[in-house]
């Protein structure tokens, strides 16, 4: 497994596409949260607080993710090579999670980049540190759970076909689905129980500063789900 999450990681920064991504990542988080006058610019707002970054992201991930995911199989069922990966003395469960994690580790380095933006904001705050570091942390605990279901999401679609701008079409759809659908869906419905379903739901209320054991569990389960059903997928080639 660490042997395909290093070839993952090294194929990323061997193209453009890991320095791409997290480029694009930080730029547009830059743009829109500093330069860009309207409701997401912090320094219009007027308040010590990273809330406006948290509700960014989660839609830059949406197609950021798929973007970097939609390669890892459909790429190697073009070249013919995923006959030839699942000939090596690997399980085809240690297959997908060196993909999976090969991913998500490139996301990680993306979000790295961002803590900039806490120290910015804490200096900036009147007095200076006024800031809820507590929501900031839940926030960012949040974050990288919804970038776990994402990744997930993104390398199932990645199974789904060999072509590329296909599998990053179904990704996108997955994780918009999931994180604003089932909202959707509750709102025409009045049921906070679809409301429940939803990574929205979760990611909100973890970015209140309180991990609750509910939401990690929600979000390892669609994690876990979708890993399962790449694996099967590919089970039967």
């Amino acid at each position: 497994m660490f042997a395909i999450l290093k070839k993952e990681i090294n194929s990323f920064f061997a193209s453009p596409i890991g320095y791409l991504v997290i480029a694009l990542f930080l730029l547009l988080n830059g743009l829109f949260l500093w330069f860009f006058k309207g409701d997401f610019n912090i320094i219009d707002n007027g308040f010590a607080d990273l809330s406006t970054f948290f509700l960014l992201a989660p839609w830059i991930l949406i197609f950021l993710i798929p973007a970097v995911t939609m390669r890892s199989f459909a790429d190697e069922k073009k070249q013919g090579t995923l006959e030839l990966l699942l000939t090596k003395p690997v399980s085809k469960l240690q297959i997908v999670l060196g993909k999976y994690f090969g991913a998500f580790i490139l996301i990680l380095i993306a979000l790295l980049p961002t803590l900039l933006y806490v120290y910015t904001v804490y200096k900036l705050g009147s007095p200076e540190g006024n800031l809820d570091l507590g929501s900031t942390l839940g926030s960012y605990f949040g974050l990288l759970f919804l970038v776990a279901a994402y990744t997930a999401m993104g390398i199932f679609g990645s199974s789904l076909s060999d072509n590329q701008i296909v599998t990053f079409i179904i990704s996108v759809f997955l994780c918009f689905f999931f994180y604003i659908g089932f909202e959707g869906i509750a709102d025409a419905l009045s049921s906070n129980f679809i409301d429940s379903l939803g990574m929205s739901f979760h990611f909100k209320s973890m970015s209140r500063g309180v991990l609750d054991t509910r939401d990690i569990i929600y979000f390892l389960s669609v994690s876990v789900l979708f890993i399962a059903l790449t694996r099967f997928n590919i089970n039967k080639k």
